[in-house]
């Protein structure tokens, strides 16, 4: 496999999509030497076909705003990969949604949803309309106009698609119910559906749970734990709320979280009430956080920064991709940053993971930290196809063990010869290898 030129071939074809071919070279680096040691792989041309898509559904999406005009988004589904399984990924609902970042999302979710160990294979889709500010009847509208195109290329055995940015309880119940009026069954085909119409228990919690589960597992390889740990996190939404309850659980102090106006610094720690309150914030649909200070005078607000320049001990980006780049990471690093564990998808840039792994941080990707959320859609399935409903302590137990069995393949693949445990090649390398298998396995299709 020569690197240079796939991706220059990939850049000839989908000129400008830069969050694409980031996501393509950072694993095609990983796992170069171990494909080129195995000849099958380049013989049946596995990277070639796995980093395209099966296909890609682009339509549009025409509905009517309370004031009876007429409103046009674009909406797709990327089909990335299904040799494992189903294609499994979220909707996204957010002004900056392009296939670009559709792609990208699509193609780590292959690794991610291989690495949980489930039957899912991978894909992405969204749109461009913006949830912020719209009434439920408008958001009704849209969802509705969205699933009309959407519902025949997904199903329980083809697409299983699940909530993501903009997209929460209501949406999918919204896009649920279109579903189900358009093809006569109900066979739980979303994920992150309502506790009372086939949901999981702790679904919204889950991916940041996960998250907490593979950073306590990082710190158990250096005999550490997250007691009395100082933890920086990114966001306000799910992902956060989940982190920071799990961390506050095990021991751990959360200071920050952010938002597009800027961060939050509270020395004095988030606790239960302030926890609860980013459920608060994320229902007010205002998408920022200086409203936190107004409740908790306490804490400061530095508006339109990051909250990469505190002193801590763990670093968790939990909001969107390239959320901390280079620049950043120097920051955390002089300012005492042990162990950064990325929930969000693709929170770090390259130049971030660079000095990371220079200065032998341990240094967590996402497909691996934050597969717990795509770990309990899977077991949402499982429960859906069986017809029952496991209790909270079931499921937790199960996403505990989906994470630990990540962490252990990362492991095997990333440990270098000096002890560094350089997980980014070890979560790249143990799903590309149980993916690329099962593309042998089923010829050239």
């Amino acid at each position: 496999m020569n690197v240079k030129e796939i991706l220059t071939n990939l850049e000839t074809k989908h000129p400008g999509e830069k969050e694409y071919l980031q996501a393509v070279h950072e694993v095609l680096e990983s796992i170069e030497t171990i494909y080129n040691e195995n000849p099958q792989y380049e013989a049946a041309k596995i990277i070639e076909r796995l980093v395209e898509p099966d296909r890609i559904l682009t339509f549009r999406i025409s509905w009517m705003d309370d004031a009876g005009n007429v409103q046009v988004n674009l909406g797709h589904r990327v089909q990335f990969n299904n040799a494992i399984g189903p294609y499994k990924g979220g909707i996204r609902l957010h002004p900056s949604v392009n296939l670009s970042i559709l792609k990208f999302l699509g193609f780590e979710q292959i690794f991610k949803n291989a690495l949980t160990t489930l039957p899912m294979g991978g894909g992405k889709g969204g749109s461009d309309f913006n949830p912020k500010g719209k009434s439920d009847a408008e958001i009704m509208r849209f969802c509705q106009g969205f699933m009309l195109e959407l519902w025949r290329v997904i199903g329980p055995s083809t697409d299983v698609p699940a909530g993501d940015i903009g997209t929460g309880g209501r949406e999918i119940g919204f896009m649920y119910g279109m579903y189900k009026k358009l093809q006569h069954e109900n066979s739980g085909v979303f994920t992150g559906k309502g506790l009372n119409w086939g949901g999981s228990l702790i679904r919204p919690e889950a991916t940041g749970f996960g998250g907490v589960y593979f950073t306590k597992e990082m710190l158990e390889t250096k005999n550490d734990t997250f007691e009395g740990k100082i933890v920086a996190l990114s966001g306000f939404g799910n992902v956060t709320w989940g982190s920071a309850l799990k961390i506050t659980e095990l021991g751990g102090k959360v200071v920050t979280i952010s938002g597009p106006d800027g961060y939050i610094y509270d020395e004095k720690g988030l606790d239960e009430d302030k926890i609860n309150y980013l459920l608060a914030l994320r229902a007010s649909n205002n998408d920022i956080v200086s409203p936190y200070v107004q409740e908790f005078p306490e804490a400061k607000f530095y508006p339109g920064e990051k909250p990469w320049g505190v002193a801590c001990d763990i670093a968790m980006p939990c909001a969107t991709q390239n959320e901390l780049n280079g620049e950043d990471a120097e920051k955390l690093i002089a300012n005492g940053v042990k162990y950064v564990a990325e929930v969000s998808n693709m929170g770090c840039t390259p130049e971030a993971i660079d000095v990371f792994h220079n200065a032998k941080i341990l240094y967590g990707p996402g497909k691996a930290v934050n597969a717990g959320g795509v770990g309990v859609s899977g077991l949402e399935m499982s429960q859906n196809a069986m017809k029952l409903n496991w209790t909270k302590d079931e499921v937790d137990a199960k996403l505990h063990q989906i994470m630990h069995s990540i962490h252990t393949a990362c492991l095997k693949y990333g440990t270098e010869d000096d002890g560094y445990i350089n997980y980014v090649k070890g979560a790249n390398i143990a799903g590309f290898i149980k993916v690329a298998d099962a593309m042998l396995d089923l010829g050239i299709v």
